[in-house]
Formats: structure tokens, sequence, C-alpha cells
């Protein structure tokens, strides 16, 4: 998950810089969720019944003893008729006695219940938030990467975390109250109407323009609470970068601007926050009003009737004791509709990314490489498991080389268009052809900004190319399986990524066998020691505290810029790859290391098929011939030394005198 929503260069090239900007302001939600139509909430709820059918049953028991238990609180008014029209009438201390043991186990027998019904939901509904997490995260790994070059990642941890804390507290007391409160309500309702009608009918007198006001208000604070997580995500991005670009923010001076960007969100949210406290307000008092009001008429004439000798005193108090048991069912819809509606925000918010069409593992030839995200939001969570069988995927692969003929990796008419480009502007790569032969090097050379990155970025299928077509040894490469492709290439990119693990951890994500809970095995061990010897990462890997086992910590920051860009090409050369593509792999380092990693990775380049983005000569010069790209088309293929005597182009990018690019593009 990138740290923002990374901004496109004016060539259309994705930039890789992950330090962001400070004080900037966050990255708006992608045209798709901010146009989103707004579904009822019910709509919106159900879409979570595949994820709750697997523990319906014990949902469903829970549900049945809330009822249950709430309707004993119903049984409470019976007795005190009982008693208030016998024994206390005719002034039976026994029958009294009786009376109060009966609503003393009504009581407790309803706490049990309830406490029975917290019991049966608390493991179910964590088993339920467990597997919508899951069922996220891996969407989010297969989705393309142009997805994440839209969405700002504060955007997504908030649908992780938050958004997905809301729809376990729904389904924890919302979803079984509004059941059990409507049930009691309408038990309730009866048991009022069968004691007296008359006063029953004052009582529901106003139902009708509650449910009028409450629609009102409701829909009102549906739409606050969709802004305030929205609001919530952009405060979660920005202290994401403040945390990652701590170092710029500090070094730049820029913490109170930084400051003022994270204080106007704040205000921002405080101030929807006190809007949606108005709205519950409004809700509350309303709820709570008119109902108070009907029962107060009910007393006023009730006790009138009990006067005229129409109504038993019993059955006033019972009448009274039924409107009173009501209350907090009646009080709570209001609260309970408010978290509903945020319930299905957060719904609505986490099925955005759910729904977006996930990259086919089973290769584009039937279709454009993508596939529509699972309707029901389960696909994925069936599917955690791939991952950890990619392992297989180089043996497989290895069998089909020996079957075909060796070509090496061929681009044939590729272009390219990132998907949020312009539609008539001008293509990123145009008419690509280039021939990389079997066991050679190629060293990529471009201006910025001409497409070079963009370029090796399709090899790995991070894009798929809009038109033309790339084979690896005459295999079209998007007929091959996501999974078998990246089992056969390997990639350095030109801003090293490391992770929150040990130094073993992060070389061998690259390695056919994913490394065993206890350890590195000893072949995998090997080409460890292998790969960190290439990358001239080995003697700075003994000196750290636990050698191979040292945390580098978040994104490798307790390392240095070259080291952490060794240990990113040792990853890249630890799984022997058939293919390797290596974006400016050693632009972090000094001349003296250069110098070493470039000797023992001739070795490497020996025994694999490499294509090199270039900057320097020195690393040109590893190369056996050398493509030059320019404004997205390959102008020139040939030795190093060819291309500085017959290109002019080339020529310039090599000498590195400043001004002299411009001079020959004038001529």
């Amino acid at each position: 998950m990138a740290p923002t929503a990374n901004a496109q260069t004016t060539s259309g090239q994705t930039s890789t810089d992950p330090t962001p900007a400070p004080a900037a302001d966050p990255a708006p939600l992608p045209a798709a969720a901010a146009a989103a139509p707004r579904h009822s909430a019910v709509r919106s709820l159900l879409r979570l019944w595949p994820f709750v059918r697997p523990v319906r049953a014990r949902l469903f028991t829970a549900a049945f003893v809330a009822v249950v238990a709430s309707c004993l609180g119903l049984v409470i008014p019976l007795v005190l008729k009982w008693l208030v029209d016998g024994p206390v009438a005719v002034r039976d201390p026994g029958e009294v006695w009786l009376g109060g043991g009966c609503l003393l186990l009504l009581g407790v027998a309803e706490a049990g219940l309830f406490g029975l019904r917290r019991w049966l939901v608390a493991r179910p509904l964590a088993s339920v938030e467990a597997a919508m997490r899951e069922a996220l995260y891996h969407h989010l790994q297969r989705l393309p990467v142009a997805f994440h070059d839209r969405w700002a990642s504060g955007q997504l941890l908030s649908r992780a975390t938050t958004d997905l804390t809301l729809l376990r507290l729904f389904l924890a007391f919302p979803l079984t109250f509004l059941l059990v409160n409507g049930t009691t309500i309408v038990v309730g309702c009866v048991l009022l109407m069968v004691q007296r009608w008359s006063l029953g009918l004052v009582l529901l007198g106003p139902l009708l323009p509650l449910m009028v006001m409450c629609s009102v208000l409701e829909s009102r604070y549906a739409l606050a609470a969709r802004r305030a997580q929205d609001q919530l995500g952009d405060l979660t991005t920005v202290v994401e970068e403040s945390v990652l670009g701590i170092r710029i923010i500090k070094g730049f001076g820029r913490h109170r601007s930084q400051a003022r960007a994270f204080e106007r969100l704040t205000r921002q949210i405080r101030t929807t926050e006190l809007h949606k406290a108005r709205l519950l307000a409004w809700i509350w008092g309303v709820i709570t009003l008119l109902p108070e009001l009907a029962i107060a008429t009910a007393l006023v004439l009730g006790t009138l009737q009990v006067a005229d000798g129409a109504l038993s005193p019993g059955t006033l108090v019972a009448f009274l004791s039924t409107a009173l048991a009501l209350r907090w069912p009646v009080d709570s819809i209001g609260f309970l509709l408010a978290m509903s509606n945020e319930a299905a925000t957060a719904t609505d918010r986490y099925f955005e990314v759910l729904d977006v069409p996930a990259v086919d593992d089973e290769g584009a030839a039937g279709g454009n490489g993508v596939r529509n995200g699972p309707a029901n939001g389960t696909a994925d969570a069936g599917e955690a498991g791939e991952a950890g069988e990619a392992g297989e995927a180089p043996d497989a692969a290895d069998t089909c080389e020996r079957e075909r003929p060796v070509d090496g990796l061929r681009f044939e008419g590729v272009e390219f268009s990132y998907p949020d480009a312009p539609a008539d502007g001008p293509p990123t790569l145009r008419g690509v052809d280039l021939h990389i032969r079997s066991g050679e090097t190629m060293a990529l050379v471009g201006a910025t900004g001409s497409g070079k990155t963009t370029l090796t970025a399709l090899v790995p299928r991070l894009y798929d190319p809009t038109a033309g077509r790339i084979t690896l040894d005459g295999r079209d490469l998007a007929t091959l399986e996501r999974e078998e492709a990246r089992a056969l290439v390997s990639v350095a990119f030109e801003e090293p990524t490391l992770f929150s693990a040990t130094v073993a951890d992060n070389v061998l994500m690259a390695h056919p066998g994913a490394p065993a809970p206890s350890g590195a095995t000893d072949s995998q061990e090997a080409d460890l020691l292998r790969a960190l010897e290439v990358a001239q990462a080995d003697g700075f890997v003994r000196a750290l505290p636990q050698g191979t086992t040292t945390q580098v910590g978040e994104q490798g920051l307790s390392l240095s810029g070259g080291q952490r860009q060794r240990l990113a090409l040792a990853r890249a050369v630890v799984g022997r790859p058939r293919f390797l593509i290596l974006d400016d792999p050693l632009s972090a380092l000094d001349v003296h290391t250069e110098a070493l990693v470039e000797a023992a990775l001739r070795r490497v380049l020996a025994t694999t098929t490499a294509l090199v983005v270039a900057h320097r000569p020195s690393t040109v010069l590893l190369a056996d011939r050398v493509a030059l790209l320019s404004g997205g088309r390959i102008t020139a293929v040939g030795t190093h030394h060819e291309l500085l005597r017959d290109n002019a182009e080339y020529a310039a990018l090599m000498s590195g005198e400043p001004g002299r690019q411009d001079r020959e593009d004038a001529r």
C-alpha cells in the first residue's frame, strides 16, 4: 500500500517517490467513490450477509434470547396488576411476599438472558470482523497498481480499521436490539390495547408524526455520517504522511505548516461531528418528548377513570408500568438508527474498495486482465492461501522453459497510457519494439520522463500494455498467470522499499520458496548469503546487532539509502530469476561500492536476461547493448560506443554537461 496516492509526471510516468510533500492537502477521493450513489441503509447493510452467514446460527440464537429477555420485562406489569388488585387490596402479606419473589426471579432471569446473549455474539462477531478485514486486505493485494496510484492510503486504512469497528459494533448491538426493541414495542402495544384500548390509542397517537420526523432527520444524519468518515480518512492520510515524511518536515522546518493542515482537518471533523450531534439531539428529543406527552396524557385520563370506578387501580398500575417498560425501547430507537446509518455508510465505503475489479490471475488472453470484484465480498477471503503457494510456480515455469524455445524478452508494438491520462493525450509509450536476446543485458537510457520506469513496470505486469504485446521466450506475457510471470521476472525498483521485518525476510521475499516460520532452510540461507555478496551488503549486514535476523524497521529507515538499495538489489537476485529488471539499481552508492557491486553483478547478469535502466556510463557498461528511449519510443539500439559515436542525443545524456541535451533537442 503506497503511503499516498501517487501523482503522475507530465509524461504520464508514475512517480515513485514515497516521501510526501509536507503540508499538502490530502488527496481527494477517486471520482468513482466520491460520486457513488447513496443506497438505502437496509440495502447497504444487506451486503454484509455473506460474511454473517457462517455465524448466523449463534446470532439468531442470541437475538431469540434477547427477545425472550425483553419480553420477560413485560410480564412484570402483569404481576404488579395482580399484586395491587389482589394481595395489596385484601392486605395479604404472604401473597405480597410471593409476588415480590416472582418479580425478583423475573429480574434475575432477564439479566441472565442478556448476559447469555452477549456471550453468544462475542466470538462470532470477532470472526466476522477478522474475515472482512482479511477479505479487504487480500483484495487490495490483487487490485491493479493504477488503483493504488489513485487512492490515498489513509482512506484505505480508515476502511480497514474505523469502518470495520463500526460494523462490528452494529452487528453486536444495533442489529440485535432493533429487532428486540421492535418486537418488544409490538408486544407491549398489544398488551396496552388489551388492558385498556382507549388509553392505548392515546399512547399510539404520536406514532405517525414520530416516524415522519425521524425519517427526515435520519436522512440528514446519514449524509453527515458519510462526510465525517471521509474526513477521518483524510486525517489518517495526513497523520501517516507526517510520520513517514518526518525527516522532510523537520529538515525544512515545516512542522508549523503541517500542524496547520492537521488543525484545519480536525476543525472540519469537529464541525461535522457537532452537526451530527445537533441532528442526534433533535432525533432524541423528538423520540423522547412525544411519547412522554402521550404517557402524561394517559396518566391523567387513567386517573380520572379510576376515580370514576371505570378502571381498577391495578389495571392502571399495570398499564403505566407497561408504558414505562416501553420507554427504553422507544428512546433507544434514535441512537440505534444513528448507529445503523453510520454502519450503512461504513458498509458503502468498505464495498467501494471491494467492488473495484481485481486483477485476473489467469492472464488476459480472454479479456482485459481484470475481473469484477466479488459481489458478496467473500471470494477474496477464500484465496488467502494463494500467496503461500506461489513458491510452486518457479518449478512449473522451469519445466515449461525446458520445453520452449529460448527467445529472450521482446516488446512488439507496445503502447501504454495510464488509466487516468486524458483520452486525447499522447500515450506514455508509443510503438516500442525491442528485442533483448536470451542471456543478454540491455541498458535502457533516456531523459527524465521518457518512460523508462513505465516500460520496466510492464514486464512484471504491474501494468498491462494498452496495445502491442510482450513475450518471454516466445510466450505472450498477457497469457501467463501473474504468479508465473512474476516467478520468471525479478525487479529492483529505483526507490527501494523494505518492510518492517528482518533482513533475511526482506531479501528472501523474492525467493521461490517462502521462508519457513522457524527460519530459512539451508538452501535459502546459501542463496541469501550469495545475494548479499552480489549486492555488497554482506559486510554491513554482519555488522548489524543480530546479523540477518536484525529488524530493519518501518520502510527500512534505520538503514542508509545505499544500504536499503543494496538489500533491494539482493532481493532481486536471490531467486536466480530467468529475467531481471533493474531500475537504476546503483544510484545511491558511492563510487567505490558501486565498482564492487558492478563486478559482482556481472556474474549474475551473465546467467540471466536483463533490462537495466541506467543514467550513468558506469552502469551502461554492464550491458551488452543499449536502447535509447526518447518521447516514449525506442529511437536507437546499439553498443555504448556505437551510440556515443553515432547518436547525438545519447552522447548528450552520457556527457553530463548541463544544457547540452537542450541544445541537441533544439537542433
